[in-house]
């Protein structure tokens, strides 16, 4: 499994900013189609936000003009930038890579992060 590294998360008051960081340390001749995903506690995982290694992206709804989603050139690291957060945002935070170039050795495992937790204080 290629791991995933994650790193930026911590607890803020509402409107308050976090950065999530999300770096594929494996096979990093694959390049990755990356998104994160959110699970509260009593709640499933939900997607949160991707992006594909040709730039283009989506955001769920609740997060939309708040949340920011890149990727290095390297197409190995995703960051997530959380612009005025809300209480509900609290969550853990997980990535998740997809490799693109699957004909590659190495190169045909999906793969996730081990969570990482953003709680936002009212």
């Amino acid at each position: 499994r290629v791991p995933l590294v994650e790193s930026g998360g911590g607890s803020v008051q509402a409107g308050g900013s976090l950065r999530l960081s999300c770096v594929v340390t494996g096979y990093t001749d694959c390049y990755y189609d990356m998104s994160w995903y959110r699970q509260a506690p009593g709640k499933e995982r939900e997607f949160v936000s991707g992006i594909s290694t040709d730039g283009s992206t989506n955001y769920t709804d609740s997060v939309k003009g708040r949340f920011t989603i890149s990727q290095d050139n390297a197409k190995i690291t995703a960051y997530l930038q959380m612009d005025s957060l809300k209480p509900d945002d609290t969550a853990m935070y997980y990535c998740k890579s997809v490799p693109v170039r699957r004909h590659l050795s190495g190169c045909d495992v999906d793969a996730w992060g081990q969570g990482i937790q953003v709680t936002v204080s009212s």
